[in-house]
């Protein structure tokens, strides 16, 4: 595989940074992630880098170097996220779940799948035009999809996410076939709830990922002003040119890595190893016991 990526996270005018980026690959398989924690919920920071860690590790742990079932994985791996961070509520005592966004993009064979919960987006680009995007699961973007009016509807009012006392609902996609020049985009709602989506398309195809990026995040930021929520994207530009073409700087290429290589820009630790342990009844349990807590609270409070 050869291709080229860029990452960029910045806070806005939000006092922390909950947003989490990164990507992990093998020889035969890249794995592209990113998470919005949600705010009105502790710690959605937390819930953020612990669906990163959770879909890296068990990509390290299965892609020897590629999967045997690339949608298998995402829709494992989704599910895995939320359970780590029900487990971690459970196990810190808290008072009600930590919760995210995920959208995560995952090539092997040349050929693009997805999964995403909630609205941090994806979008596909191919000779200058938007060719895919994923479909929020917002209140507004179903509106939409139903043809009814979407006047007065609060675009940020989701209806899934990881973490959530519900079993959340995720969308998984694909494969979709990459041609040399595709560029791919994985963005939190700090991104597109400013920058309309015929801007992010034409500033992603003009130039390279390395410089589109930046110019998206800072246009998002203007934009925005003060007010702008955390800005988190990365990018990949997927390319097999001829040799005297490829400009080997440019770029990562996997093919010496044997098998066994594993890479990574996600921050590993913290995860219980037996990450496919905790079963829907242990699940139950602890978002009982959180329930609990929420409603003991309640009561003392009336």
């Amino acid at each position: 595989m050869k291709f080229s990526v860029f990452q960029l996270s910045r806070r806005g005018g939000r006092e922390k940074n909950e947003d989490r980026m990164g990507y992990s690959y093998t020889r035969d398989a890249v794995l592209f992630l990113l998470a919005d924690g949600m705010g009105g919920h502790p710690e959605g920071e937390m819930a953020a880098q612990i669906a990163l860690q959770t879909l890296s590790t068990l990509f390290q742990r299965d892609a020897k170097p590629s999967l045997p079932s690339v949608q298998g994985f995402l829709a494992t791996g989704v599910m895995a996220a939320h359970h780590q961070i029900i487990r971690y509520a459970s196990e810190q005592a808290l008072m009600d779940t930590p919760r995210t966004t995920l959208v995560a993009g995952l090539i092997q064979d040349g050929e693009l799948h997805w999964a995403h919960c909630g609205d941090s987006r994806l979008y596909v680009v191919r000779d200058g035009a938007l060719l895919s995007r994923t479909r929020d699961h917002s209140y507004i973007e179903a509106q939409a999809s139903a043809g009814a009016s979407t006047e007065g509807v609060n675009r940020n009012v989701l209806f899934t996410c990881l973490g959530s006392t519900v079993r959340p609902m995720f969308d998984v996609a694909g494969p979709l076939k990459l041609r040399e020049g595709d560029k791919l985009l994985l963005c939190s709602d700090g991104l597109w709830g400013s920058v309309e989506d015929d801007e992010i398309v034409s500033m992603l195809a003009d130039v390279p990922v390395a410089d589109a990026v930046p110019a998206l995040v800072e246009r998002a930021l203007a934009i925005a002003g003060e007010r702008s929520d955390n800005v988190t994207v990365i990018a990949l530009e997927w390319e097999t040119p001829s040799e005297s073409a490829f400009q080997l700087s440019s770029f990562t290429e996997t093919q010496m890595m044997s098998d066994e290589v594993f890479a990574s820009t996600i921050q590993s630790g913290g995860l219980d190893p037996a990450l496919d342990d905790l079963d829907d009844d242990a699940i139950e349990r602890s978002i009982a016991e959180i329930n609990e807590a929420i409603q003991r609270t309640a009561s003392r409070n009336r």
